[in-house]
């Protein structure tokens, strides 16, 4: 502004499940932003937060919109509600941020990319965790050029994902359900931005090995960029073994107990009653995503191989291996990757600085999803057609 302070957005959230309200902290603790109202069709849930935030609260995105003091929208409703959803929100000429994956057809991510330039509004899509610290600073180093060229990237994860409480839409694969769709988007963001961008082809192979919880939850995908460099995302959520292990000593995390004291992974069975679920995972979202965590972020292991060394997460940013042994570089704790979210939206709505995360980003995102499943269905490599590059 031109007296020197800081502008200040006002922003809605549609939906209160675990991503919407992992924002919460973030937005109430962002200088840019204020939260002025939320929408979620649950009462209970909607009041308790409005009394908690002192946001309005509506029972609909439509009658958010109906408000003059909302500049910005979070769009974190279910994945099939993010087109039509946004659709009304550029019609209100807001700006959206919708959370990943931004749609479940290309045709709908498509039809969301130009609705929003007709508007004449940003759009940006996150959270993915391509946003974590450690991610960011292994692009900062890959794009100096200290380490060479890039040549491999692996992002592998392990988890219980398939086991959690879940809503029916999120194992659903017409709804945008599953492994791939729901965690492949975050693996996939995390290595077109290490990589540049620009994918040529995916090769993969998804898994749906209980018949008590049907649904992807496992994948292997081989992808190659335009310039030669290969990358694998690995993600497996039935349960067995954490992550965790693979980012180096366990120990040194500090907040995991050890592996032979952890409680078996609980296996739902199809005959539970649906409300139970749901109300797990109402709970499950109280506590689910925190805002703030002791060590970085890490989504699983994330390796990048270089011409001239190789980089990795560590629990406190990042293990450097070169030529002269191994280095770790020490990152800051004070930002969350919702708190990065939010710079870039920032950023973005002063046109200071061009976003990474936009429609197109977005977009490309999902086609990665979305060939992963069909080379998985059709044992073909699928060749890709909307992959754009970093901005410079």
């Amino acid at each position: 502004m031109s007296d020197g302070t800081m502008r200040r957005y006002r922003i809605g959230i549609a939906g209160l499940g675990a991503a919407g309200r992992a924002f919460l902290p973030a937005i109430r603790k962002h200088p840019g932003f204020e939260l002025v109202a939320l929408a979620e069709p649950v009462a209970e849930i909607r009041q308790r937060i409005a009394a908690e935030t002192g946001a309005a609260g509506h029972p609909d995105l439509s009658t958010l919109l109906d408000r003059a003091d909302v500049d910005v929208v979070y769009i974190a409703t279910p994945t099939e509600l993010h087109p039509a959803h946004a659709s009304i929100a550029f019609q209100a000429k807001k700006h959206v941020l919708t959370e990943k994956p931004m749609a479940v057809r290309l045709d709908e991510a498509s039809a969301m990319n130009a609705a929003a330039q007709r508007a004449g509004v940003v759009q940006l899509v996150g959270h993915a965790h391509g946003y974590d610290l450690p991610i960011q600073r292994m692009r900062e180093i890959i794009c100096s050029g200290v380490l060479g060229r890039v040549r491999m990237i692996h992002t592998w994860n392990y988890t219980d994902w398939i086991y959690r409480p879940r809503r029916p839409d999120e194992l659903l694969l017409d709804k945008g359900g599953g492994v791939t769709f729901r965690q492949g988007s975050h693996q996939f963001d995390i290595i077109r931005l290490l990589g540049g961008g620009l994918l040529r082809s995916v090769r993969a192979t998804t898994f749906d090995w209980d018949p008590m919880r049907s649904a992807i939850g496992a994948h292997a995908v081989f992808m190659q960029f335009v310039d030669g460099t290969a990358a694998t995302a690995v993600y497996n959520g039935y349960g067995y073994m954490s992550a965790m292990e693979l980012c180096g000593d366990v120990s040194e995390w500090g907040y995991l107990e050890p592996i032979e004291q952890r409680a078996p992974v609980r296996r739902p069975t199809v005959d539970g009653p649906a409300t139970d679920e749901l109300l797990a995972k109402r709970r499950r979202a109280e506590t689910a995503i925190p805002g703030s965590a002791p060590f970085q972020p890490t989504f699983g292991l994330t390796v990048v191989s270089c011409e001239r060394g190789d980089i990795r997460q560590s629990p406190r940013g990042l293990y450097l291996y070169t030529k002269n042994g191994r280095e770790e570089i020490i990152l800051p704790t004070d930002k969350s990757p919702r708190d990065l979210v939010l710079d870039e939206l920032y950023d973005a709505l002063g046109e200071k600085r061009a976003p990474i995360h936009d429609g197109a980003w977005g977009l490309a995102n999902l086609e990665v999803c979305l060939a992963a499943i069909e080379s998985s269905e059709s044992g073909r490599e699928i060749a890709l057609q909307y992959q754009v590059p970093l901005p410079r």
